[in-house]
Parts: structure tokens; C-alpha cells; sequence
């Protein structure tokens, strides 16, 4: 069959895998390595690809486990062919190694669940999270779904509370009258990489402005995401730096 890179959605579950067997590479015949096989072959990244039963093999799990391995900063055996993508996913580990845990744990139990798998595609694909693909595309569906969306705002309505922006006060009515009147997008205070598969409360949704919903997923100098509260301190040191 013909070669097909690695995504960084398989790289983040191959590289927890390396991480938790302490760095080491792992064998064919390893039983989590035949697991992952299996996860790798129904991610709904390669169309018909596993069809093939050579693709993501546990011998090719267990070869990309020893590009990890090799790739890391302070290796000092032969380094072997990863690719780019190998290294910056390894990189992030071991920047952040609970943060990058705790993201391949959320896409394993999104795959195991079969809820990441049943997702549509989305617009905004292009905009990637570090923390993958499929990751990024479960959020923004999470997000979009409006029975989720409808009950925040009706809470929100019902305690006489203005619908605005929770980080920079943009009321969408007021600037737009009628045609802003109950409009507002709704998001999820903890990325899923951090709050797991969970059953979403409405006070785990903040209410948001489109400007300040993108600046909490954009990626920047290394973080992936910010919380509303974050974006809000954000903000006021901008204030401050430009009032000095």
C-alpha cells in the first residue's frame, strides 16, 4: 500500500503510549501496541485505508513508537526518519506532558465511545488545535449544537441577565438591534483535551462574542487555548499597557 503520513491525532495517542511505558519503544507484539492498532484503524482520518491490513500494523505502531523514542531532545543512540510532525508532537509532550496526557486520553475515549467518529466535518477545520484534528472537530461540534446552545441562553434569559459577552461585555442587540436580538455563540469553558468526555452542564458554557470565541481557541507562543477568565486578564493588561 501506498505510505501514508501520520496525523497528529495518531502521533498524540502513539506518543502517550511511549510516555507511559517510560520513554521506551514498544514491540509488536505488545498487547497496548496491538490495542492502539486496532483505535488507529477506525479513526475517521484515512478513507478506506484500512481496508489494507498493513496499515497501521502493530509492526508499523511499533516502528513509530522507536521514531518517538528517537526524536526526543537528550537521545543519543541513531535517530530515525519521524518526520517534522513526530517532533513537534514530541516536543509538546514533553513541554506539557499532563496537558498532552490528558488530550489523548479525551480522544481515546472519544473513539471508544464512537462519538468522535460520528461527527461531521466542520468550516474551520484549517484552524487546528495542537492538540489535533478530531479533538478540535468534537469541540466545535459540541459547541455548534443548538438544543446545547438554546438551554444556556433560556438559563441565561431566565435570570433576567443580558445576553453578552462574558469576556469584553459586546451585547449583539444593542449593537445590531432587531437583527442581533437573541443572537450570542456559546463555548466551552474547558477544552475537551482537559475536561474528558463529561456530560456538559450549563454552567460548564460561557456565552461569548465572535471575537473573543476565536481568541480562546487560537493557538499562540505555545497555548493551544485560554479559558473566558483568562482572555478577560488578557485584555486588561492590553488596557493597562496601553494607558502607560
Amino acid at each position: 500500500m501506498a505510505r501514508i503520513n501520520w496525523t497528529r491525532d495518531e502521533l498524540l495517542l502513539a506518543c502517550a503510549l511511549v510516555v507511559k511505558n517510560g520513554w521506551r519503544e514498544l514491540r509488536p507484539a505488545d498487547k497496548r501496541v496491538q490495542n492502539l492498532s486496532k483505535i488507529l484503524r477506525k479513526l475517521p482520518l484515512h478513507d478506506g485505508a484500512a481496508a489494507d491490513p498493513k496499515f497501521r500494523s502493530p509492526g508499523s505502531v511499533s516502528r513509530k513508537t522507536g521514531d518517538i523514542v528517537t526524536v526526543r531532545a537528550g537521545y543519543h543512540g541513531v535517530t530515525t526518519k519521524g518526520g517534522q510532525l513526530t517532533r513537534e508532537v514530541v516536543a509538546d509532550f514533553t513541554e506539557r506532558t499532563d496537558e498532552m496526557l490528558s488530550a489523548a486520553q479525551a480522544l481515546y475515549a472519544g473513539v471508544t465511545s464512537a462519538e468522535t467518529v460520528r461527527i461531521p466535518a466542520q468550516e474551520d477545520e484549517t484552524s487546528l488545535a495542537r492538540e489535533g484534528q478530531l479533538l478540535r472537530r468534537w469541540a466545535l461540534y459540541r459547541e455548534r449544537n443548538k438544543p446545547l446552545r438554546d438551554r444556556k441562553i433560556q438559563a441565561v434569559l431566565e435570570e433576567g441577565i443580558p445576553l453578552r459577552c462574558e469576556v469584553c461585555s459586546f451585547d449583539f442587540t444593542a449593537a445590531y438591534g432587531e437583527l442581533g436580538d437573541g443572537y450570542i455563540e456559546v463555548h466551552h469553558r474547558l477544552p475537551l483535551h482537559i475536561s474528558g468526555v463529561t456530560e456538559t452542564r450549563i454552567a460548564d458554557l460561557a456565552l461569548l462574542c465572535a471575537n473573543c470565541h476565536r481568541m480562546c481557541h487560537r493557538s499562540f507562543r505555545g497555548e493551544s487555548w485560554r479559558t473566558p477568565a483568562a482572555l478577560r486578564g488578557q485584555i486588561r493588561k492590553s488596557v493597562q499597557a496601553l494607558s502607560h
